[in-house]
This record gives structure tokens, sequence and C-alpha cells, in this order.
């Protein structure tokens, strides 16, 4: 995942002029749990058809022109990169909360993970 790629894409997009703002989310494998206690790892799996609905709802959203999700599959260690979102669009009062709703989506709807206890 690359963070600034993603990014670059999103500025080649025909509507970039509309965009104001682009936000981003990078989510990483803590050694902590939620519920306490350390953790070496995860397992997750993603729901790609889930995914493109939620690239396809965002889209939907007031004042959003791209949206973009990348993620990791499989067994991530505590560091690596679990899955990056890019929202560009017009103002932050749109932005921000379309890139949470997206994250919480994903996290929600799409994706199953299991935590890797020593």
């Amino acid at each position: 995942m690359d963070l600034s790629k993603m990014i670059q894409t999103v500025k080649q997009h025909p509507r970039y002029p509309k965009m104001g703002m682009i936000a981003s989310h990078l989510g990483v494998v803590r050694e902590t749990s939620l519920k306490g206690g350390t953790v070496t790892g995860i397992e997750i799996e993603f729901d790609e058809d889930a995914i493109e609905r939620i690239i396809s709802n965002t889209k939907q959203k007031p004042g959003i022109v791209e949206v973009m999700i990348e993620t990791s599959s499989g067994r991530l260690n505590v560091g690596d990169d679990i899955m990056a979102v890019v929202v560009g669009g017009d103002t932050r009062e749109h932005v921000f909360p379309a890139l949470i709703e997206a994250v919480d989506m994903i996290k929600r709807e799409g994706a199953s993970k299991s935590e890797i206890r020593n």
C-alpha cells in the first residue's frame, strides 16, 4: 500500500479541480487488542464485493469526487498495513464524514478478522 501513490491517482481524476480536500486512512496492525492483552498479528479477509459496494456508496455522497480502497488479506504481523482509504471531495464537511463512514463500513461489512496471540 502506498498512500502517496493513491493520492496522486486521485489527483489525476478528471474532476480534480472540484476537490478542495483529500483525506486518507492507513490502518495498521497494533500489538494491543481492544480488549486488552498483547497480540502478535491478525488473520484478516476482505469481501471484495462489499469493498466495491462501499466505494460506490461513498462516491454517491454529496461533495465526494473519488474514493480508493486498498486492502491486505491473510496473516499480518504487528506493524503491517491492513487497509488504506483515500477520499477526495469538495470540503472537509463532506470528506471527513465520508472517510469515517467508509472505514467503519469496511470493518463492519467488508472484513472478518481474528487476533493471533502468543
